[in-house]
């Protein structure tokens, strides 16, 4: 029988990407089970351990709360999402937040790309050379060109990202 490769906390921050306090507080709420202990009290993971904070890791970037996070933590790996509808429609309904969120922070690019454009035409500063009536003859002056106004640009922040369906 082969033994299963264990690493130390230290290890398993660097595999995954989270900080050991990170794990020590996902392990005090109960995120994750306790870790099993070396003789000396130091904590020891396995591959499934290492799995699971990549779960928490991946569902946490998507800003999904610790709590919500809980139900996926008792689905294996390799399980079929037919047999788990529940957390299907949980994660649909994450996604559509998401989706929300990306197109409200797509108008806030949007504008402030908009305002970067108006900048350029609004510059009335000198380029220290005292040539300052090249700047503005008619041929040395470039007419912003008019760019359209889409809708969404017509609802700039109007657009709430919906929370907590």
């Amino acid at each position: 029988m082969e033994a299963q490769q264990v690493f130390t906390i230290k290890q398993t921050a660097e595999l995954t990407g989270i900080s050991e306090d990170t794990i020590r507080y996902y392990e005090k709420i109960s995120l994750l089970p306790r870790a099993e202990r070396k003789e000396n009290g130091h904590r020891i993971y396995r591959q499934e351990d290492i799995e699971t904070i990549q779960l928490l890791s991946c569902l946490k970037k998507t800003g999904m709360p610790l709590d919500e996070m809980r139900p996926f933590l008792g689905v294996a790996i390799d399980a079929d999402p037919g047999e788990f509808p529940e957390l299907v429609e949980r994660l649909r309904n994450h996604r559509e937040n998401i989706v929300s969120q990306i197109a409200s922070l797509q108008q806030v690019v949007d504008f402030i790309d908009m305002k970067l454009e108006e900048g350029r035409y609004r510059r009335n500063c000198s380029d220290g050379s005292g040539n300052d009536a090249a700047l503005t003859s008619p041929s040395a002056v470039e007419e912003p060109v008019a760019k359209p106004v889409s809708a969404v640009q017509m609802t700039y922040f109007s657009v709430p990202a919906k929370a907590g369906k």
